[in-house]
C-alpha cells in the first residue's frame, strides 16, 4: 500500500484473475488490468486429465491472486503463470 515517501514506482501490484476458461487444449486467464494470459493445457496435467465439469468448477483464491479446482486439488497461481512456470509434473516431463 502506498505511503507518503514513497514513489508510485516502488508499489507492487499483485496480477488479479477475473475470468477463467478451460477448453480442451489451452487454460485462458483474463487479468483485472486488461491483460490476457493463455498456457498450453499439457502444462497442468491434472486439468488435462479432468472432464469438462471439473475444469469449470474453479474458484479464485484470496485477492484473486490463485485459482483453485477442488474436484481435482490443483492451485495455480497467476504469478506463476505470468512466469510461464509449467507445473511440476509438466516440466519433469518436458526435461
Amino acid at each position: 500500500m502506498w505511503r507518503p515517501g514513497m514513489n508510485f514506482s516502488m508499489l507492487k501490484l499483485a496480477p488479479r484473475a477475473m475470468a477463467v476458461v478451460c477448453s480442451e487444449d489451452e487454460l485462458r486467464v483474463s487479468l483485472a488490468d486488461g491483460r490476457s494470459l493463455s498456457v498450453p493445457m499439457a502444462w497442468f496435467a491434472r486439468l488435462a486429465h479432468a472432464s469438462q465439469a471439473e475444469r469449470a468448477h474453479d474458484e479464485l483464491l484470496g485477492d484473486r491472486e490463485g485459482i483453485h479446482w477442488p474436484e481435482i486439488d490443483e492451485d495455480i497461481s497467476i504469478a506463476a503463470l505470468l512466469l510461464g512456470q509449467p507445473s511440476v509434473q509438466a516440466r519433469r516431463a518436458l526435461a
